[in-house]
């Protein structure tokens, strides 16, 4: 007998704030946009690495600090689900639900990664 294997594939959509990008490229002009935009996407990459890194450490103090400093970059630059998502970390590792972190993270990390790949696309059609 054949035992049948399912993956199971995880996709969400990541939703970009288009109003807060055009705001910054407004407020900044588009020299200034960008260079915010790329910092940010920088220092997000970053820190998405090093909250696993912390997970793995088992340094719980140090992800909640890490997944935190993620919702206030996330937001400046309008990834609102990024942002929610980081702030989710936050409250399981609050909890101390220890399973929870761990798939709460890498729920981070997959719309982090998401995230990421939707502003550079969008900076590639010119916001």
């Amino acid at each position: 007998m054949v035992a049948t294997v399912l993956t199971l594939v995880q996709n969400e959509t990541v939703r970009l704030d288009q109003d807060r990008l055009s705001g910054l490229y407004h407020q900044l002009g588009e020299a200034g946009a960008e260079d915010v935009v790329c910092r940010a996407i920088e220092e997000l990459a970053i820190r998405l690495a090093q909250c696993e890194r912390l997970w793995r450490q088992r340094d719980q103090a140090g992800l909640r600090k890490c997944a935190r400093s993620l919702i206030a970059i996330s937001d400046q630059i309008g990834m609102a689900t990024l942002a929610r998502v980081a702030g989710n970390v936050t409250d399981v590792v609050d909890a101390g639900d220890a399973p929870a972190i761990g798939a709460t993270l890498f729920r981070l990390l997959r719309i982090g990664e998401r995230s990421l790949t939707a502003v550079w696309d969008l900076q590639d059609l010119s916001v």
